[in-house]
């Protein structure tokens, strides 16, 4: 079953994946494809065809702008911001105003299980690499690598983390790092690139 409440603007090309839901005042735009069991809180937009996984979530008033693409399990936090304009200007140099054809749109693109903070703002054309973590109030101007957490403006990594989202500790082995709450373990290849070592 599909919820949409009805003070929700959902367009009828948009297509809503079983068991998600669409909260007050949301906006869901023509040709915005979202997965089984996603989450679309108050007042979040989402853009036309934005493309969303399954069992993603978009907090309260997060702006999802097209032609972002969300692979499965992404997390966006509340009041979040992925733009879609190299150089954005309401007008042309001729002082006209511009219109939709008149600029190229660009997008964010977050792999499976990366998750966005509160306030965050992912300036496209950027790539959030799987299970990525950007902390509240960041600002990514570059492609943040897989299990990174990047924090500050402009976005740095700061540490790494596992899939469970917690901070890795280091193991006892050069470059290799454990999840405190799984016990899962990576290796640090270099300063840009985490793996999973086969359990």
């Amino acid at each position: 079953m599909v919820r949409i409440l009805d003070s929700a603007d959902v367009s009828p090309e948009a297509v809503i994946g079983e068991g998600s839901s669409v909260w007050h005042l949301a906006q869901v735009r023509e040709k915005a494809v979202l997965g089984v069991n996603c989450i679309v809180g108050r007042g979040a937009y989402v853009g036309t065809g934005v493309q969303m996984g399954d069992n993603c979530k978009l907090q309260n008033y997060a702006l999802v702008y097209e032609p972002a693409v969300l692979e499965d399990g992404v997390f966006v936090g509340p009041a979040a911001v992925f733009t879609n304009d190299y150089y954005p200007r309401a007008i042309d140099p001729e002082g006209k105003l511009k219109r939709g054809d008149d600029w190229e749109p660009v997008g964010v693109t977050c792999r499976q299980g990366a998750s966005v903070g509160a306030r965050a703002v992912c300036v496209a054309p950027v790539t959030l690499g799987r299970w990525s973590m950007v902390a509240a109030g960041a600002v990514v101007v570059k492609d943040v690598p897989d299990f990174a957490l990047v924090a500050g403006v402009p976005a740095r990594r700061i540490r790494w983390v596992g899939r469970a989202g917690v901070p890795l500790e280091p193991g006892d082995a050069e470059g290799l790092w454990v999840c405190p709450q799984t016990g899962d373990k990576y290796q640090e290849q270099d300063e840009n690139t985490l793996v999973e070592v086969s359990q």
